[in-house]
């Protein structure tokens, strides 16, 4: 899938505190690494992406589409997958989870079914599908996590720190999902091995890209800056 997100002129402020300075930049490649020390605007950059966050200043778009005048259309195109996956799941059962977005979306019966299916199949939970959620294990619950944005048809998913605190066997199951996916994907990680094959990795420092590159030259320049 062609991936084209433009950030133009774009600045974020909370108040008083700017969050990420002025900036230009176009993202085309189809999987996208985002690194920094905690605090340096990685996360409000990604929430740029599907207009969970607006700019300030300047303005977004992606695949055409602007995140303040299409929102909606914005969401439907780019999901999010949070550093908790727990806050992504809202219903108590992974099946029950999984309808809610594609109901909201107003799809049922066999085709809701099978998307169902389809997508427990595609990242190797079908056991998962009757299991409470606060039942799983932390890969369980991200992989859970992923499908229930995966299911509602993203052509984007941003992942924020999908590999945070899980041992090494669910690292594994994630990474694999994450490597595999047909979707574009972005993804914040302190988990510097899970971008080492992407595309582009992007370099976060005080709220400004200090840089643009490949991972080797990229994740190089962010062990300078992290231990300065």
């Amino acid at each position: 899938m062609n991936l084209n997100i433009r950030f133009s002129d774009v600045s974020v402020r909370f108040g008083e505190r700017v969050a990420l300075h002025p900036f230009s930049l176009t993202l085309e490649e189809r999987r996208i690494g985002i690194i920094g020390l905690n605090g340096s605007g990685k996360t409000t950059f990604a929430k740029l992406i599907n207009g969970l966050v607006k700019p300030t200043n300047g303005n977004v778009t992606v695949n055409g589409l602007d995140t303040k005048d299409d929102a909606k259309a914005v969401l439907a195109l780019a999901g999010f997958i949070f550093q908790n996956p727990q806050h992504q799941l809202i219903m108590p059962v992974v099946r029950e989870d999984l309808a809610f977005g594609l109901k909201q979306r107003g799809i049922k019966g066999d085709d809701l079914d099978m998307r169902i299916k389809t997508i427990l199949e595609r990242f190797g939970i079908e056991n998962l599908a009757n299991r409470r959620v606060h039942e799983l294990s932390g890969g369980e619950l991200q992989l859970a996590a992923i499908a229930s944005v995966a299911v509602t048809g993203p052509e984007i998913l941003i992942f924020d720190e999908p590999v945070n605190q899980l041992d090494i066997r669910n690292r594994k199951r994630v990474v694999e999902a994450i490597l595999g996916l047909e979707e574009s994907a972005v993804v914040i990680s302190h988990d510097l091995g899970l971008l080492a094959n992407f595309d582009r990795v992007l370099v976060f420092d005080q709220g400004r890209i200090v840089f643009d590159g490949a991972p080797a030259s990229a994740i190089a320049h962010y062990e300078a800056v992290a231990t300065c």
